[in-house]
């Protein structure tokens, strides 16, 4: 089903298209995950605690948004609905390394687990449903993106002991 232009005027369908970023017709996941760029820009100078805090509020909207947007939209993960790669990716930005390398990595890294889907993100796929099933795969490959990075990091940042 394709969504109707009117559509994006209701607020929980505008966010889970992460404003218009899902609407794109070639690869609409990337896209949205490419969203959190520019929400990681805005909460980059808050402490910490406040971007993880601000992660977790948008993650709990998004199950909220997403679960009304594919009520509304006849399918339970529709294409274009990408609210959970961008709050996915939002968290491999909050919980990766600071530089643009991590977070190119991460981009990527994050891409692979969402696509691929190993166990348990699989299993979280099929088997919970609604808006926390839309965003919860993607939450659970924020992870293991995040600690590929971070062990990358390390890796090649690591000075070596006397």
């Amino acid at each position: 089903m394709k969504v109707a232009p009117g559509q994006l005027r209701q607020p929980s369908i505008a966010l889970a298209l992460s404003f218009g970023l899902g609407l794109i017709p070639w690869s609409p996941g990337s896209f949205g995950a490419a969203g959190a760029f520019v929400i990681y820009v805005l909460a980059a100078p808050l402490h910490w605690g406040w971007q993880a805090g601000l992660t977790a509020l948008l993650f709990a909207l998004g199950c909220l948004a997403c679960g009304r947007a594919a009520a509304a939209l006849g399918e339970e993960d529709h294409q274009s609905i990408v609210w959970d790669e961008t709050v996915g990716m939002l968290m491999v930005l909050v919980l990766v390394p600071p530089t643009l390398l991590s977070w190119l990595a991460g981009f990527m890294l994050f891409r692979v687990f969402d696509i691929v889907k190993p166990w348990p993100i699989s299993a979280i796929d099929r088997n919970i449903h609604g808006g926390l099933g839309v965003m919860l795969d993607d939450a659970m490959a924020a992870i293991p993106a995040a600690v590929c990075v971070w062990a990358l990091h390390l890796a090649f940042t690591a000075q070596s002991f006397p």
